[in-house]
C-alpha cells in the first residue's frame, strides 16, 4: 500500500526530538476516509516536546480518528505524521510512502503510548502483570526489572494495594489508572489519551484526571482528546478545536476557551461551559 507523501522523514523508530522548540509531533495535510465518509480533511498540527495538547470538538469531528493515526492504528490516505523526525507507519520511496512491516510498526508504537476510553486491560492477568507484559515482550526487559518498575508505577497512580487484583474487581477509575500505568511502563516519548474519562461514572472522573495532571507535571508530551473543559484550561499548553474533520482554531487555553475566534467554537463552548 502507498499514500501520497507530504514531508520528509525516515521509516525508522521515533528518534530523539531535539531542542524544545523543534516539534516532537508533526502532522501535515492528513486526510482519512472510511468509504465515502471523509473523516479527516487536511489536518496540520505540531506538538513540541513536553507540551500538553488538548483536542476538543463535537462527536464525529474526527478527534479520535486523528489520535489513532498518530500511532498508525488507522492508516492515513494522504499526508504524513512524524514523531521525533521519523515517519509513523511508512517509509519513503520517491514521492510515495509505503507501509512498514508489522514488526516495525509495533516497534514504533513502543514510543507512543495510548490510553483508550475503555481501558483494554487483559482480564486474565493481574494488575501488576498487565503492566509488566509490554516491557517484557516488546522491550525485552528482565522480568524482575519490569516488576520493580510496575510496583513504582502503581504507587504513582495510587494503587499499590491492587497489584495482585484482577481487572474485574476494580472500579472503572481504578482500571483507567492501571491503563495509564501500563502506558507509562514503556517510557513513551509521546502519550495519547482518547477521552480517558468518558466511560467513567462522574464521581470517578476526578481521580483519573488527577493522575493525568501528575503525568503532565512530569513533562511528558501528551495529546488528550477530552470533553473536560476544566482540565483543558488547567493543564493544556495548546487547545485545538476540531469540527467536521478540520482544525478550526488552536492556541493557548485562554485564547481558545475565553476568546474563540471562530463562530463554531463559540457555539460549541456555549453548550459545554
Amino acid at each position: 500500500m502507498s499514500v501520497t507523501a507530504a514531508t520528509t522523514g525516515s521509516g525508522s523508530a521515533p528518534a530523539d526530538a531535539g531542542p524544545r522548540d523543534t516539534p516532537l509531533v508533526e502532522i501535515r495535510g492528513v486526510h482519512k476516509s472510511f468509504g465515502a465518509l471523509e473523516v479527516l480533511r487536511g489536518i496540520d498540527l505540531a506538538v513540541r516536546p513536553g507540551e500538553v495538547t488538548v483536542i476538543l470538538g463535537p462527536s464525529g469531528s474526527g478527534k479520535s480518528t486523528l489520535l489513532r493515526t498518530i500511532n498508525h492504528l488507522e492508516k492515513v490516505d494522504r499526508g504524513t505524521i512524524t514523531v521525533g523526525g521519523s515517519l509513523v507507519g511508512y517509509r519513503r520511496s520517491g514521492d510515495k510512502l509505503y507501509e512498514l512491516r508489522e514488526r516495525e510498526i509495533l516497534r514504533q508504537r513502543t514510543a507512543i503510548g495510548f490510553v483508550f476510553q475503555n481501558f483494554h486491560l487483559f482480564p486474565h492477568l493481574t494488575v501488576e502483570e498487565n503492566i509488566v507484559e509490554a516491557p517484557v515482550s516488546a522491550l525485552r526487559r528482565p522480568r524482575a526489572e519490569a516488576h520493580a518498575s510496575a510496583r513504582r508505577l502503581l504507587e504513582r497512580v495510587g494503587l499499590t494495594d491492587k497489584a495482585g487484583a484482577y481487572p474485574r474487581s476494580l472500579s472503572g477509575g481504578q482500571q483507567q489508572r492501571v491503563a495509564i500505568a501500563r502506558a507509562l511502563a514503556l517510557e513513551p516519548r509521546l502519550l495519547l489519551f482518547d477521552e480517558p474519562t468518558s466511560a467513567l461514572d462522574p464521581e470517578l472522573v476526578g481521580e483519573v484526571l488527577d493522575v493525568i495532571k501528575d503525568v503532565a507535571r512530569q513533562g511528558t508530551t501528551m495529546i488528550v482528546v477530552t470533553h473536560e473543559i476544566g482540565f483543558a484550561r488547567e493543564v493544556a499548553d495548546t487547545v485545538v478545536f476540531m469540527d467536521e474533520g478540520r482544525v478550526l482554531e488552536q492556541g493557548p487555553p485562554g485564547q481558545v476557551l475565553d476568546r474563540p475566534a471562530h463562530e463554531r467554537t463559540r457555539a460549541f463552548l456555549s453548550k459545554v461551559l
